[in-house]
């Protein structure tokens, strides 16, 4: 860690005066109904535009039906070498379609390449049908999930995305989606960067199909995720790129054609990489500061953080942190290693802050009766002299 981050620790550390502040543009301004870039290890927005307003998925649906399969798949209700039956229903799906046959069976593995990179409404259907035995049922399950990931603007009534309308959604929770597909499920993911996808029903030509998401074959730092497009949704791509430690996330909805979407979701990735990166200031369980402890079996407490910290700050802006930790005047014993025990404070140079607990690294046992006398009439004199109850000497 470098020595500046260590003196955060103890003090705040001011902005040189000189310091020329970040220079960041304002935003683009997309030719589309609505738009969100996020930084999926923070969670920072960076450009939004409506990002709350409900719309049409189409085919972005399917981001969810592959996220409930990857569920199913962990919790071991189902398997990629399940053998799936294809309905009439199924077979019958218009739109986007993988081109499975009614009667035939098809892998659980084949049908999900279908849904992620062929976009297959048919495939989407046999699975749902395979989950959950109807479609219906299925949609309310996607509906569950979505309530468990905090996506409170949304409802799906199918598996597809096909028009309907009480089948919407936002971009801020399509972002919230494909954050949570990507954490949870990185091999599932993984599905999503593959170009191409071969399939033929039994007894048919196999179909080469190409994967609907053009940023894929045009920047090498895409991995995913999924296109949509119907006349009421228009064009429409949830996109995400990888570039050193920072992964971005870009939604954009209601845009004019395949070019659009691509064009001007390639300018909300360029925008954030440009001019932002994501920062790990601390780790978890680093040891951040070291204080007294009054009454316990120890004398002192390590204190840090439960988990990793990770800032998203304009590129050229670390020297512009301020960071500070506030303790209570004193700290008895006994503590249990995870006890709240004061605050860090990291402040941006625009005056944004951000404020974490500071918990105990480890538990110290209270002492016995003459060691919490001692104690005391030690704190006694301590308060009287004007020194620091907190200051632990080695």
């Amino acid at each position: 860690m470098s020595n500046i981050f260590r003196l955060l620790f103890l003090f705040v550390v001011c902005v040189p005066a000189q310091a020329a502040p970040a220079i960041i543009p304002a935003p683009p301004q997309l030719a589309a109904t609505a738009y969100l870039l996020l930084d999926a290890k923070t969670g920072k927005v960076l450009v939004e535009q409506n990002s709350e307003q409900r719309l049409p998925p189409a085919s972005l649906t399917k981001i969810m039906t592959s996220y409930v399969a990857a569920k199913e798949l962990a919790l071991g209700t189902i398997s990629l070498d399940d053998e799936i039956e294809v309905s009439v229903r199924a077979w019958r799906m218009e739109g986007s379609r993988m081109f499975i046959l009614e009667g035939t069976k098809v892998r659980l593995e084949d049908l999900i390449r279908g849904i992620i990179i062929q976009s297959g409404n048919d495939a989407s259907v046999a699975v749902a049908e395979h989950i959950s035995g109807s479609e219906d049922v299925f949609a309310d399950v996607m509906n569950q999930y979505a309530f468990q990931l905090g996506m409170t603007a949304t409802n799906y009534v199918n598996s597809s995305g096909l028009p309907d309308e009480n089948h919407f959604t936002t971009a801020n929770d399509l972002a919230r989606l494909s954050v949570a597909l990507i954490s949870e499920f990185p091999e599932h993911y993984a599905i999503y960067k593959e170009r191409t996808f071969t399939y033929g029903a039994p007894g048919e030509e196999p179909k080469r199909q190409f994967n609907r998401n053009s940023l894929l074959f045009r920047d090498s730092t895409v991995d995913g995720i999924k296109t949509g497009h119907t006349d009421a949704a228009g064009y429409c791509l949830v996109a995400s790129s990888v570039r050193g430690d920072m992964r971005l996330i870009s939604v954009v909805l209601g845009a004019s054609s395949e070019e659009a979407r691509a064009r001007e979701s390639q300018k909300l990735l360029t925008y954030g990489f440009r001019y932002f990166e994501t920062a790990q200031l601390y780790r978890a369980g680093e040891k951040l500061k070291q204080v007294r402890v009054w009454g316990g079996q120890h004398s002192s407490i390590q204190l840090g953080l439960r988990d990793d910290l990770f800032l998203t700050i304009p590129r050229g802006s670390r020297q512009g942190l301020k960071a500070s930790i506030n303790l209570d005047n004193e700290i008895y014993a006994p503590i249990t290693e995870g006890d709240e025990l004061g605050t860090l404070v990291v402040s941006m140079a625009d005056g944004e802050e951000i404020i974490l607990p500071l918990e105990g690294l480890n538990s110290v046992q209270e002492s016995g009766l003459f060691g919490r006398v001692i104690d005391s009439v030690l704190l006694f004199f301590l308060k009287l002299s004007g020194g620091d109850p907190l200051e632990f000497e080695s």
